[in-house]
């Protein structure tokens, strides 16, 4: 196993498993350039190729002789550029193309003269080929599944070979296609099957799996998908894919093919210029074609191989096109000799530009050559003359919930660039997806992406830059000095005076001060190196060596099989902490001249659970506490842990703290958000994340700083097991530096936490009171160096450095560092303060303010004290931020702040203290957080920031919206700007006043703006303006404007234009102007307009008084009646006094509602039209003798209907009954309505009996007439309801019969529904016969009840020759008249007797039918006896039993015997209907069988020939006949 530690970031492999914990920003990666090691003339580059999984280069070159012979040549090279022996291929002739097969180490290579070989690097052999090729292979294409393979020619030939798995191509291609001019582009259709995946596919999927890939892990989990990408390669599809082939390709003419594995080829496109480039979108099946002259075309595919062109463009930029690839889903790259690159979004249908913008070196006339887009790690990297590699990574388009998408240019972020000798000519991304291929006219380079390299260390920082360069720098005295080595760097630590460097086979230390020089160089074979002063501890193999600068070792560090081997170094002060690959961690001293244990090993695999290896060992400054960062297993997997873990070696205890939920797990502490107000800010910032990196302060053995980020969404929602969730506001920082307190007393607590700036790439160290941070490439900022750096001294005796190694005169910064939120002002402090400090922080958070203000108590600057103030906006201590503005004399401060405690929100009262103490964004969140938009909006205003208070108001303060824009007029207005003042005056509403104001000395300013305005109040104000200056014409037409008509009446009048007034006052039917111009006629004593305005002005009332003075009574009665009715009656008394206007006077007194006084005056004046009128006005409140009279009246003229309706209201009912009945006024149920008197109470006996005889004579009233309903109706309201069911059977509408019925339940009802239910049809509805039944029972009348069972019976028997439902009957009525209670018991005996006897009688008939089916004789014989019974026709018709024997004789064919019977019966019962008792073909069988013809009314006689079938139909009637009836009543 190996492991390196540098700055934080690890990677540790083993055989096992591979943990990998690097950082997520591209920007801290360098590429380290390695030449090929090319063998001996083997000829320039021209082409190159990567296997798809293996990291396998092949190179074609280019060899020209002296002569002019061209001949080619084909090389094989690792990953380091390392040549593979014995793989060099050369011909007579150049190499054309290179093909990789797509997973197996075989390369196929076509050759000038069409020759095509083929190189099994398993085997070592070379295969050739005899192929139909006669002129240069232009393309070489393998099918996936690599048993086919596809050459393209110069002379336009297309050939398909079969492919066996050792690479041996078969004499005769399976597919021959020839086409007009050079095929150049080839590009293959996968097609997938839905199923398991390949076995190569497997193997491939296995290897991954042991190497710790996380994708092929959860493949081999139990029921488990692969989710993602596997390794370098993506897992097929949905499926592995099909042996099928269908394929494109095109060439110089322009026309695209398309072929499948049944030979069949057509042409699908005939494009404008030969094809450059052929590309296909297996997911959205679209053929995309590039021509050389910038035409694309897409075409889309269907299952089918049908084919359908969607779209056609001209691509924009320079021609001829050098490189066209697909980057990213749905996007095009293209490269054209010209400064940029051009991307087109065939999805969106958008296109922009990638510059070249940030090279620090490149001069303006370098243009990108090539370019190459890697899928796995999404990154576009550009090729340019100028020898640089280019790199952005796409970002994608999609964006956070609440943010703008991303559009254009911006979905890529521009990476660091490399540098390379000579310009580019070709990119080539590796299968493995940190190597690059780069040609360039002086030889091939692979470039290897390594993890930045990077260490912080006693005030001393480097960074990588380059392979071979580093940038140190000097915080204490600001010196940066560039560092060159002659090694590729793979690891780096610094120290105050040196800096180490190594690349796991060498390892430099150099000297920084006085003089820059190397202080030591050996090999060593070791990947983690840390220095301590003179001493270097390097990891090499399982044991940890002490060397000196030279080399020498003097001391080894060994472990046992147990700890297992070391991994991970740390070095703080004198302590060296290691971390094992068994997952132990031990500590030595260092102090002394021999390292010693400090403790003994502690395995941090049995303390955590699901332990799954370590990532990051790190001690603190007393050697006290260990932080440990691990990977844990889940689901199978090793991932990185949310938990930072520290084992405090003091108490032998293992503390932990879990990022994902914020909290304490050893349980040493409370929630957080109860230990202190304001917490909960806090929590959630920390909360869903997982630590990458952590640093303890050089000083102070409890202050702890991690750099976080935030945990994938699948992984919060696991973790969310409680119901939390995100508070509103902003979205939470991707990386957040979190500090924290570690103690064996409290555990450890979250002490604050800070979000990276976008500026830097990650945390690097701290030192109290700085955090330092590596800065993004883009955001180095490159300065002249304000001191000379040291010379470089080369005087000891080692291998010199290049001159490339002295430090540059310009300098670039590319670590900075901040201030930590609890020191700022202390930055300059002595170190008690800063102790002081980092205590008073410590007891703060633990909540101990006695202990806190004891620590500070000494501090005397007042700084210091705004510094701890405005820790209290962040912690949200208000009781100790009052403390703070009392050490600081902050008067005003303090004020406001008790101003602000009355606020019910605890954060509006931290804004308030942020705002004394300058924190103006921390004031703007707590605002937004607690929701308080009108304090913010107040903010804003006293900012003078009226952009974002106008903002505030329109979106969250609407309430102060108008009042926002006031104030914000007025501040206009103050600074002379008075048109956005106007602006503001009218969004605020306030114009009308506030404009004329500001402009009064302005006429000019202050008219253009009214004529300008549409509004109708300014224009009114400018119109009285104007008339106040007597400028009448101009006042009139604004008044006209503004709709003013009575301001325009007015004016007129006063001009003296009163016809035009008039005209005004009629057109816009102001009522206001109609009486200003009525008043004005009435001035000048013309009476007839003023009424007529008067009228129009609906001042009826003065045009009234008008007309009574001037005696205009015409006028006058129409006045009335369009007025109110107090003015009709005062009209109506006025007419009553002046001789011959009775009639009018009725009138108006009617219609103002004074109908008493109408009718007297038309009883006195005999106005009998206006009386029988006003009659139907009339109600009971009218005084009786008033409506009696008017009764009387209506009597004498025979109007007695009207007489009826007013005798009621008169409340005289009876005489109005009286009246009804004599003179046939049919009673309407309004009228019986109103004869119907509310209920009394129980006290009101008197009114309670008149109220029962009323309804009565009502109800007998209501009967005489024939409404039986209303009768029923007011019987029962009444309460008789004997009354009421009798007048309600009158009706004989049985369902209300029977509703009623049920309603009343009484006996005597019963009995009456059901005699009268009894009467109706009751034998064709089962409905009316189960409501007989059930109101004699009800009614206890059950010798009633008998007597209708005793029916039914009879019913059965003669209309359905039922006689066992008869029989049943019968049986019910003898149990109801055993029950019933007769008033003649001798009677109801006798009725019981007789009963029984029938039922005998009925029971021996039934008897003898059943008995029939078994003993047929014996049945008639009973029948017979039968016969014989006296009293049979009681119980049974003596024509059934003489037709049941009559039936079974002709059944025996005994036709005489039938004969006889039938004789028989006509004797006893003469004039008898044979056929109803016997079956009319029972009855002709028998005549025909003995020849007798049929008698009158037997029926018509048959033929001879009907007899026979006659017969056989006689069985069937007789089974017919002796079988039960079906028809009639169950019983």
């Amino acid at each position: 196993a190996c492991c390196h530690c540098n700055g934080g970031n690890t990677v540790l492999k083993s055989k096992r498993f591979c943990l990998v914990s690097e950082p997520d920003i591209l920007d801290m990666a360098v590429y380290f350039d390695h030449k090929i090691e090319s063998p001996p003339n083997s000829g320039a580059a021209v082409d190159l190729a990567w296997h798809g999984r293996h990291t396998v280069l092949a190179v074609s070159s280019r060899i020209e002789r002296a002569n002019g012979d061209v001949e080619g040549c084909v090389n094989l090279y690792l990953d380091e550029g390392e040549h593979i022996e014995d793989t060099s291929l050369q011909r007579a002739h150049a190499v054309t193309t290179l093909s990789w097969h797509p997973t197996r180490k075989i390369l196929a290579c076509g050759w000038g003269n069409g020759e095509i070989t083929v190189w099994n690097d398993h085997d070592h052999q070379l295969h050739e080929v005899l192929t139909t090729h006669h002129s240069a292979v232009l393309g070489l294409h393998w099918h996936p599944n690599g048993n086919k393979l596809i050459s393209l020619d110069e002379g336009g030939v297309c050939d398909v070979w079969k492919v066996d798995a050792k690479g041996r191509l078969q004499s005769v291609p399976l597919m021959q296609y020839q086409k007009p001019g050079a095929l150049t582009n080839c590009v293959l259709r996968p097609i997938r099957i839905v199923g398991a995946m390949t076995a190569e596919d497997l193997s491939m999927a296995a290897k991954l799996a042991v190497a710790g890939d996380e994708a092929a892990l959860d493949l081999f989990m139990w029921g488990a998908k692969p989710k993602g990408k596997l390794g370098s390669q993506k897992l097929a599809g949905s499926g592995p894919v099909s042996d099928s082939l269908s394929f494109f390709f095109g060439g110089s003419t322009g026309v695209v093919y398309q072929s499948d594995d049944r030979g069949n080829c057509t042409d699908v496109l005939t494009a404008a210029g030969p094809v450059k480039a052929l590309l296909y979108d297996e997911e959205k099946n679209l053929l995309v074609t590039v021509t050389i002259n910038m035409m694309l075309y897409q075409l889309s595919v269907s299952a089918d191989n049908v084919t359908t062109l969607l779209t056609e463009f001209k691509l924009s930029g320079k021609a001829p096109l050098y490189h066209v690839i697909q980057a990213s889903t749905g996007c095009l790259a293209t490269c054209s000799n010209e400064k940029v690159i051009r991307v087109w979004d065939l999805v969106r249908d958008d296109n922009y530009v990638l510059d070249l913008a940030g090279l620090t070196d490149a001069d303006k006339s370098q243009v990108v050559h090539s370019i190459a887009y890697s899928k796995t790690k999404g990154i576009l990297a550009g090729g340019t003359s100028g020898g640089h590699v280019v790199m952005w990574q796409y970002k994608g388009g999609a964006s956070q919930p609440g943010q703008k998408r991303i559009e254009g240019s911006d979905k890529w972020e521009k990476l660091a660039s490399s540098k390379v000798d000579g310009g580019v000519s070709m990119l080539k991304w590796g299968a493995n997806k940190n190597l690059i291929a780069v040609q360039t006219d002086k030889g091939v380079q692979i470039l290897n992406e390594n993890v930045m390299n990077l260490h912080y260390q006693q005030q001393v920082a480097a960074v990588q830059v380059a392979p071979g360069h580093l940038s140190v720098e000097s915080m204490s005295i600001g010196a940066v000095q560039d560092l060159k080595t002659d090694i590729h760097i793979k690891g780096l630590f610094v120290t105050k005076d040196h800096v180490t460097v190594w690349n796991g086979k060498k390892v430099v230390i150099y000297e920084l001060q006085p003089l820059v020089r190397v202080a030591g160089m050996f090999s060593c074979e070791s990947t983690t190196v840390v220095v301590s002063e003179s001493n270097l501890y390097s990891v090499e193999g399982d044991v940890v060596h002490v060397r000196n600068f030279q080399g020498i070792i003097k001391q080894s560090l060994n472990f046992t099989e147990v700890e297992g081997v070391p991994l991970l170094l740390d070095i703080c002060k004198s302590f060296l902490v290691v971390g094992t690959f068994n997952g132990y961690i031990k500590l030595w001293d260092i102090s002394l001249r021999a390292a010693k244990p400090h403790y003994t090993a502690k395995c941090m695999a049995d303390l955590i659970d699901n332990f799954a290896g370590l990532v990051s060992v790190r001690c603190n400054c007393s050697g006290t506490r260990i932080s440990v960062l691990a990977n844990q297993v889940e689901r199978g997997k090793a991932v990185s842990s949310p938990c930072l873990y520290i084992w405090d070696a003091d108490v032998d205890t293992l503390l932990s703290f879990d990022f994902s939920t914020a909290s304490d797990k050893s349980q040493r502490t409370h929630d957080l958000a109860d230990t202190t107000t304001g917490r909960e800010d806090l929590v959630r910032d920390v909360r869903d994340r997982y630590p990458v990196s952590h640093y303890w302060d050089g000083s102070d053995p409890r202050l702890l700083i991690c750099e976080t980020r935030r945990l994938d969404v699948q992984t919060v929602k696991a973790s969310r097991t409680d119901g939390q969730q995100d508070g509103a506001g902003a979205l939470p920082a991707d990386v957040v530096i979190v500090s924290l307190f570690a103690t064996p007393e409290s555990g450890i607590l979250l002490h604050d936490s800070i979000p990276l700036d976008q500026k830097h790439t990650s945390l690097i160290g701290v030192d109290v009171p700085y955090l330092y941070y590596c800065k993004k490439v883009a955001h180095v900022d490159d300065q002249t160096s304000s001191q000379s750096p040291p010379p470089l001294d080369n005087s000891i005796g080692l291998p010199s450095l290049s001159q490339s190694a002295l430090p540059s005169p310009t300098v670039r910064h590319m670590v900075a560092r901040q201030t930590m939120r609890d020191f700022a002002g202390l930055e300059d402090s002595d170190v008690g303060a800063k102790t002081a400090m980092i205590d008073f922080s410590y007891f703060l958070t633990i909540g101990n303010m006695d202990e806190a203000f004891k620590a500070i108590k000494l501090i005397k600057s007042e700084s210091v004290w705004e510094n701890m103030a405005r820790m209290c906006v962040k912690t949200k201590r208000l009781d100790v931020a009052c403390v703070c503005l009392g050490n600081m004399g902050h008067a005003r401060g303090a004020k406001a702040l008790r101003e602000a405690m009355k606020e019910p929100e605890v954060d509006a009262q931290v804004a308030m203290l942020a705002l004394q103490l300058g924190m103006k964004n921390e004031a703007e969140q707590l605002y937004k957080s607690c929701g308080r938009f009108d304090l913010l909006n107040e903010l804003y205003q006293g900012q003078d920031n009226w952009a974002e208070s106008v903002h505030v108001a329109e979106t969250n303060d609407r309430v102060h919206l108008r009042t926002t824009y006031y104030n914000f007029a007025q501040h206009s207005e103050a600074s002379g700007d008075f048109g956005t003042a106007i602006n503001a005056y009218e969004r605020s509403d306030t114009y009308r006043t506030e404009v004329p104001r500001l402009l009064y000395d302005e006429p000019a300013d202050l008219e253009a703006y009214v004529m300008k305005s549409k509004d109708r109040s300014l224009r009114r104000w400018w119109a009285q303006y104007l008339e106040s200056t007597g400028d009448m014409d101009s006042a009139l037409q604004f008044y006209d404007a503004a709709q003013d008509y009575v301001s325009l009446v007015r004016v007129l009048c006063y001009c003296g234009r009163m016809d035009q007034a008039a005209e005004v006052a009629i057109d816009s039917g102001d009522r206001a102007a109609a009486y200003h111009l009525a008043r004005q006629f009435e001035n000048v004593d013309n009476i007839k307009d003023a009424i007529h305005y008067y009228s129009k002005a609906q001042c009826l009332t003065n045009a009234i008084k008008l007309a009574k003075e001037h005696h205009l009574d015409h006028e006058l009665m129409n006045l009335a009646l369009q007025g109110t009715e107090d003015e009709m009656l005062d009209v109506a008394r006025y007419y009553e006094s002046q001789p011959g206007t009775v009639d009018k006077a009725v009138l108006l007194y009617h219609k103002g509602g004074d109908v008493a006084r109408a009718l007297m005056l038309s009883f006195k004046a005999k106005q009998f039209s206006a009386l029988q009128m006003m009659a139907g006005d009339l109600n009971e409140h009218t005084d009786p003798e008033l409506l009696d009279r008017c009764a009387q009246f209506f009597l004498e003229h025979e109007q007695y209907e009207k007489a009826v309706d007013l005798l009621v209201k008169a409340k005289k009912h009876f005489e109005a009954l009286d009246l009804c009945m004599s003179h046939n006024v049919q009673i309407t149920e309004d009228v019986a309505e109103r004869l119907t008197l509310p209920k009394p109470s129980k006290e009101q006996a008197a009114e309670s009996d008149y109220r029962t005889r009323l309804l009565e004579r009502v109800a007998e009233c209501c009967s005489v007439q024939g409404s039986y309903h209303l009768a029923t109706k007011k019987f029962t309201q009444a309460g008789n309801k004997m009354k009421a069911m009798k007048a309600l059977l009158k009706s004989r509408d049985t369902e209300k019969i029977i509703f009623f019925t049920n309603v009343s339940r009484q006996r005597e009802i019963y009995i009456m529904a059901a005699n009268f239910l009894q009467q109706q049809e009751w034998r064709k509805d089962p409905e009316v016969m189960k409501h007989i039944i059930s109101f004699y029972t009800k009614g206890k009348s059950l010798d009633s009840l008998a007597s209708f069972y005793d029916a039914c019976a009879l019913v059965e028997v003669d209309d359905y020759q039922n006689y066992d439902k008869a029989l049943g009957a019968l049986n019910e009525a003898l149990k109801c008249m055993t029950k019933a209670k007769m008033k003649n018991p001798v009677e109801q005996e006798s009725k019981v007797a007789f009963l029984k006897q029938r039922i005998l009688l009925l029971k021996k008939f039934v008897q003898a039918r059943l008995l029939y089916d078994e003993q047929p004789d014996e049945a008639v014989k009973q029948c017979q006896l039968l016969l014989d019974e006296p009293d049979l026709e009681t119980a049974v018709r003596v024509g059934d039993v003489y037709g049941f024997m009559v039936v079974h004789y002709a059944r025996e064919q005994n036709y005489r015997q039938s004969y006889s019977l039938m004789e028989e019966l006509r004797r006893r019962v003469p004039n008898v209907n044979m056929a109803y008792f016997v079956n009319m073909r029972v009855i002709e069988a028998v005549h025909h069988a003995l020849d007798i013809p049929l008698g009158r009314g037997m029926g018509a006689e048959q033929s001879h020939d009907d007899v026979e079938d006659v017969e056989e139909e006689i069985e069937d009637e007789v089974e017919e006949d002796l079988s039960d009836g079906e028809n009639g009543t169950g019983y």
